[in-house]
């Protein structure tokens, strides 16, 4: 029987009738690859009568605490047994570190099998006593063989097990090689089954693409039960720990860490980390306070304003979207009469976080409108609020929350919102100004 090919995306998972330089759903280049067809599998598993819900007995106490704070709250507090969590992160992000440390805490009270495609055991135990991981009962397996994994998780029954990493695991039925759409797929289908029949949380590492996502398929994340990327700069030695799908929990948390030669260290005041660098009395350099889930965060947002050399001004953005930083632009020249066009603009929030809600619009505004006037913002003063294409200044959530976090870094002054200033209890020991639309922030923040 003559075998039948396909070719298939090895970014996006599509299928078409012949191989192209460029794939038609995602259009990235050379990334289509002819791979053999299988032929389909006849399943046949034991029926098992459904349940009535109210008589399937579970409670939070079941999840498994990894005694890493800022993991177990990303997680929705700790791992579900039986639940198949993806990480994702750039090379060398700390990835296997952690997993390393998360299999040296649970050792000590539960069984935990690392298996690793990528290293030796020599080299895992090498890595374990750098990081001084007490065994307990952890198990170390290097293996890319699926099959030969399924064995070692159904025998060993452990309540936690690491892949590390999907792109190395590959299926011996399978021509494809490892990494390739189809082997992603099945490995992860497996691993899926394999932590449902024998109730063990699975992580499974996933490496990420140069446009930041994950390699492979995006089938990939919609499998899975929890998704979670690992972010940062590499020359930077902070990380964090972001949440992109949970079944179980909340995604808008958040896990900060410190990468040292102990490995990493959970960071618990991260807002006196980002802002222990900020010089005092600089023109162009405002602090506002996001929230990042259920977590308050002060940041600093810089802003550098200078003449253009050439016809056309440079603007550049790090840690805000640069259209977001473009649009606010556009409203300080045509509210405030800010002649901008001739001027270069760099925005850059100082700590490698980068800031997604709309709550920072305001600091953005007033960084750039201080180094356009050389003229500082009061050290003492945090300012939060979204801004409007009219140049009003509308409401943000929690702003109680965000005050109470500056107050407790010692800043005495909050620019917010005026429609804020009613949610505001009168016990806060801070100077509230309401502001309405950004010409009073900017005359209220610029000193």
């Amino acid at each position: 029987m003559k075998e039948k090919k396909r070719f298939v995306c090895q970014q996006c998972g599509a299928i078409v009738p012949k191989w192209m330089g460029r794939c038609p759903e995602c259009s990235s280049w050379n990334s289509i690859v002819e791979e053999a067809v299988l032929p389909e599998k006849k399943f046949t598993r034991e029926y098992k009568r459904p349940e009535l819900l109210d008589s399937i007995n579970y409670s939070e106490d079941e999840r498994i605490l990894t005694s890493i704070e800022e993991l177990d709250r990303v997680l929705g507090g700790g791992i579900v047994p039986g639940s198949l969590i993806l990480i994702g992160g750039d090379p060398g992000i700390g990835k296997s570190t952690l997993m390393l440390q998360i299999c040296g805490n649970l050792s000590q009270k539960k069984s935990v099998l690392y298996i690793s495609g990528e290293e030796s055991e020599k080299q895992i135990k090498l890595r374990a006593d750098r990081l001084k991981i007490k065994s307990g009962n952890l198990y170390i397996m290097a293996e890319n063989n699926m099959n030969l994994i399924e064995m070692a998780i159904k025998e060993l029954r452990p309540s936690l097990a690491i892949i590390d990493s999907i792109q190395t695991v590959y299926y011996p039925e399978l021509s494809s090689g490892p990494g390739s759409v189809s082997q992603i797929r099945e490995s992860t289908v497996k691993s899926l089954s394999i932590s449902k029949e024998t109730d063990t949380a699975i992580f499974i590492v996933g490496h990420v693409t140069k446009e930041g996502s994950l390699a492979g398929p995006k089938l990939l994340e919609h499998m899975v039960d929890t998704v979670l990327y690992f972010e940062g700069e590499r020359y930077h030695s902070y990380r964090l720990l972001r949440s992109v799908k949970n079944r179980f929990g909340s995604t808008n948390e958040i896990g900060i860490f410190e990468m040292k030669d102990s490995g990493l260290v959970e960071v618990s005041s991260p807002s006196k980390y980002l802002l222990s660098g900020k010089l005092p009395d600089t023109a162009g350099s405002a602090v506002v306070c996001i929230l990042e889930g259920t977590r308050p965060l002060l940041v600093e947002v810089q802003a550098l304003v200078s003449r253009s050399g050439f016809n056309l001004a440079r603007r550049q953005t790090s840690g805000i979207d640069y259209n977001r930083a473009a649009l606010l632009i556009a409203v300080l020249e045509k509210k405030l009469g800010y002649m901008l066009s001739q001027e270069d603009i760099y925005i850059n929030v100082a700590g490698g976080i980068k800031v997604e809600e709309p709550g920072a619009d305001l600091a953005v505004v007033a960084a750039i409108a201080s180094s356009f006037k050389n003229r500082p913002i009061s050290e003492d003063t945090v300012i939060i609020g979204e801004v409007g294409l009219a140049g009003e200044v509308r409401a943000v959530s929690y702003v109680e929350k965000r005050i109470q976090e500056a107050y407790k870094l010692g800043f005495s002054r909050a620019i917010v919102p005026y429609e804020n200033t009613v949610d505001i209890s009168k016990s806060i020991k801070m100077r509230i100004e309401g502001v309405k639309n950004i010409k009073e922030a900017v005359e209220a923040s610029i000193t």
